[in-house]
C-alpha cells in the first residue's frame, strides 16, 4: 500500500527559487524534484524517444520506489494508431530499460479520434507488449463515457491485458468559465469528458486537473481524496498526478494532496522532506 503524487514535469521556470534551488544543472534538476514528490509523469517521451543516456542519469537521481508513469511516443500512439510499431517500440523499451522498477507503467495515451472501433487494434497491440511491465491506457474518445456498451468494450480488452484506464478529470476546469490566460489556453486544448474514478487494477493512476485558483483546486480534488483513500483502505497502490493550467503551484499541490490523503489513511508513509531552495547559513 503506497501511495505516489506528483507532477507533469520536473522542472517548470515559476518553482526555480522558490521550491527548488536555483540555479541547477540539468542533472540535478530531477534529483531535487524527487524530494518534494515520489512520482513525476514521462510526457517529453511523447514527442521522441529518449537518449539511453538521459534515462540512465533519470535512473541515478531517483530512488528505487519513485515511479515515472512514461508516455509511450507519438508515433506509435498518434500517427501509427498502434499498428506495424515494432521498430518504433523496440527502440522506445530499450531507452527506457534503465528505470527498472521506477517504471511505474507505461502511458498509451490515444487520440480523441481512436473510438469503439478501433479496440481490436488495442486489444492486439496489448497482447504483444512485454510482460515486464505495467500499462495504463488513456482514451478521449466520448463514446467510451457516454456510451455504456463502448465502456464495457474496453474495461474487457484492458481488463484482458491487465492495464489500467487512466482518467484525466477536467470536471474542475469546466466547472465555470475561464479566469487566467492559461485557462483560457486550456478551454481549447484538454479534453472535456465525464469524470470516471473505477479502478481496474491494484495500481490505478490518476490525472487531476484543477484551476490557477488554489482553492477551487483544493475543493475540485476532495472526490479524489476519498475515492484514494477507500482504494488504499483496499489495498491497492495508487499514482495521482495534480495539474494545474499554469502548473505555478502544482508542486506544492501534489504534497498537499498527499496530505489531505494521509490525514484519511494515516498509515501510508510521508513524502521526503523538501530540499531547501538556499543552502543553510551559519547564522
Amino acid at each position: 500500500m503506497r501511495l505516489h503524487v506528483g507532477c507533469a514535469m520536473w522542472t517548470h521556470a515559476p518553482w526555480q527559487g522558490r521550491y527548488l534551488p536555483h540555479p541547477l544543472p540539468p542533472r540535478e534538476r530531477l534529483r531535487s524534484y524527487a524530494t518534494w514528490c515520489n512520482a513525476v509523469e514521462g510526457n517529453t517521451t511523447f514527442y521522441a524517444t529518449p537518449a539511453r543516456s538521459a534515462v540512465e542519469s533519470w535512473a541515478a537521481q531517483t530512488a528505487s520506489d519513485f515511479r515515472f508513469v512514461v508516455k509511450l511516443p507519438k508515433t506509435i500512439t498518434h500517427e501509427r494508431r498502434l499498428g506495424d510499431v515494432g521498430e518504433e517500440l523496440g527502440a522506445f523499451l530499450a531507452a527506457i530499460e534503465p528505470l527498472g522498477p521506477r517504471a511505474g507503467a507505461l502511458w498509451v495515451q490515444l487520440p480523441g479520434s481512436f473510438g469503439p472501433g478501433d479496440l481490436g487494434v488495442l486489444a492486439g497491440f496489448l497482447r504483444r507488449l512485454p510482460r515486464s511491465y505495467r500499462y495504463a491506457v488513456e482514451v478521449r474518445h466520448r463514446a467510451f463515457f457516454d456510451d455504456a456498451r463502448s465502456e464495457r468494450l474496453l474495461e474487457r480488452v484492458l481488463g484482458g491485458a491487465g492495464a489500467e484506464w487512466v482518467p484525466f478529470d477536467t470536471t474542475t476546469l469546466f466547472q465555470s468559465p475561464p479566469t487566467t490566460d492559461a485557462e483560457r489556453d486550456a478551454w481549447t486544448k484538454k479534453p472535456r469528458v465525464p469524470r470516471r474514478s473505477l479502478a481496474l487494477t491494484d495500481r490505478p493512476i490518476v490525472r487531476y486537473l484543477g484551476r490557477d485558483d488554489t482553492a477551487r483546486t483544493v475543493e475540485g480534488w476532495r472526490h479524489w481524496a476519498g475515492t484514494v483513500a477507500e482504494w488504499l483502505r483496499e489495498g491497492r497502490s495508487p499514482t495521482v498526478f495534480i495539474h494545474t493550467p499554469d502548473n505555478a503551484e502544482a508542486l506544492a499541490l501534489a504534497r498537499r494532496f498527499h496530505g489531505d490523503v494521509r490525514a484519511l489513511v494515516p498509515g501510508i508513509d510521508p513524502l521526503p522532506e523538501p530540499e531547501p531552495t538556499e543552502p543553510p547559513t551559519l547564522f
